[in-house]
Order: C-alpha cells, then sequence, then structure tokens
C-alpha cells in the first residue's frame, strides 16, 4: 500500500516528534502493509513553515536512518499546503513540493470554510501543469454542510482525500457520516492516513480499506489504491465507479483528472 499523506517527519510540525516516533510508525506502517510513505508536514498554516528545500533534507536523512535500522519503508517528499494569498508566488520561489516529484500537490483548506477564490486557483494550478489534491474535505465544515461545494472544486479539476479515521469515526459521528456521504457522490477519490503518531493518530489503512470494500464493493476499495499508486508514478486519476445501494459498482470514465 502506499499512503500520500503522513506527518512521519520528526520535530517539524504535530506529527511525530523525534526519529523515535518516525521508527515507530514507520515500523507499524510495515506492519499494515504499507510500503511507501509520502511525508507530508504542514507549510503555510500559520504555525508551521516547512519549506521544500529543509523537507527534502530531512525526508533523505530519515530514508537513510530506516535504512539502516532494517524497516523496509520508504519515505518520498511532500508537503500540505494551507491555501494562502501567497502560493502561487511561493511556487515560484521554490517553496513548495509536488508529492513524490510528481505533479500533484497536497492542498489544506480552513477547517471551517472554503475559501474564497479555490476554483480560480484549481485554474491556475492547471495552467501550470499542477493537479490540486484537496486533504480531508469531510473536516470542512461548509462541506460537511454542503457536499455541491466540494463538487464545485472537482468539477473545476481537483481531487479529493478522505482520511482513514474520519471513515472509521474517529472524528465523531458527524465527520463519519460526511465522508461515506461524500464516497457515494463520487467525490472521493483517494484514501490515505493523515498519521501522526502511533498512538494518538495512527495509519489505520488496512482497516479503511476493508471497510470500504465491504460498504462500497471491490471495485471502489482498488479504485482508491490504484490511485494512490498513479500520484506515485504521475500517472491519471479516473472518475470514480458509480456507487449503487445494492452494494454493485459501475465504473464511469466521463472524466480524467490529468
Amino acid at each position: 500500500m502506499i499512503d500520500i499523506h503522513t506527518h512521519i517527519l520528526p520535530g517539524i510540525d504535530d506529527g511525530a516528534s523525534t526519529f523515535d516516533d518516525t521508527l515507530q510508525m514507520a515500523e507499524a506502517a510495515y506492519r499494515e502493509g504499507i510500503t511507501t510513505l509520502i511525508a507530508t508536514p504542514h507549510h503555510a498554516n500559520g504555525h508551521y513553515m516547512n519549506l521544500a528545500d529543509d523537507v527534502r533534507k530531512l525526508t533523505a536523512e530519515m530514508n537513510g536512518r530506516l535504512r539502516d535500522a532494517g524497516v523496509p519503508v520508504s519515505i518520498a517528499c511532500g508537503q500540505e499546503i494551507r491555501v494562502h494569498d501567497d502560493l502561487l508566488d511561493a511556487w515560484h520561489r521554490a517553496e513548495l513540493l509536488t508529492l513524490a516529484d510528481s505533479s500533484y500537490v497536497l492542498l489544506e483548506m480552513p477547517s471551517s470554510r472554503v475559501p474564497s477564490g479555490m476554483e480560480e486557483l484549481i485554474h491556475e494550478l492547471h495552467i501550470m501543469g499542477i493537479r490540486p489534491i484537496i486533504a480531508h474535505p469531510e473536516r470542512n465544515a461548509d462541506i460537511v454542510r454542503s457536499p455541491e461545494v466540494l463538487a464545485e472544486l472537482v468539477d473545476a479539476g481537483a481531487c479529493a482525500q478522505v482520511t482513514t479515521h474520519s471513515l472509521l469515526g474517529g472524528f465523531g459521528k458527524k465527520i463519519e457520516h460526511a465522508s461515506w456521504t461524500l464516497m457515494k457522490q463520487g467525490l472521493i477519490h483517494l484514501l490515505s492516513s493523515d498519521a501522526h503518531h502511533v498512538e494518538r493518530r495512527g495509519f489505520r489503512m488496512q482497516e479503511a480499506y476493508e471497510t470500504v470494500e465491504a460498504r462500497m464493493g471491490k471495485e471502489w476499495m482498488e479504485y482508491l489504491q490504484s490511485n494512490a499508486r498513479q500520484v506515485m508514478e504521475d500517472g491519471a486519476i479516473t472518475a470514480p465507479p458509480v456507487y449503487s445501494a445494492k452494494g454493485a459498482a459501475k465504473r464511469l470514465w466521463a472524466k480524467l483528472f490529468r
């Protein structure tokens, strides 16, 4: 498995604090069958600034230390970039990272709202050859109230990533319900852990995929897993299967996210 959204790098945000935390997270990931983790430390969220060069250096160091420790898990570079007014200029200053050197970037919106100008930002990123993935939209208050808000962002060219803990009830019933609603409406394209710590917020990837298969069908599980590989390989993310309440999923190829 590939996990595209993790906070495994130590000492730079609210995820792993020390290398011991990183080591424990990597070992836990391996036990779940995760082979590749994309490190996505918070960037420009008002608390943390993790510039591209710093993330690259720390990622290289952690990969070396994990190899020395005999943990067969690799870490790729990324950021969880908060949407902010300076984002496009920050890209041109080479402060931002895509996910695993692909054309995909992970964008975080405020939990309270969808910022004004999101559709325009998505459009501008596409012009620059950058494909935005919206992190955990199920935890955004505007989208929880009105899922059509996310539909508009997807129509504008964004993909969306749901969190394992959201699907499994870790953030409460309201967010759990919102997560499955967005999935059934075909507005979710990727599943990842947003893992911060083995005990406080672990991976639960295998459990979440099994739950998706049980509730949505095998095709949905395979679709989400395939899209994680597409991110790593800089491939195309396609439109999701059509959900049927009877448990069947029929693939709809009406739209490609390029």
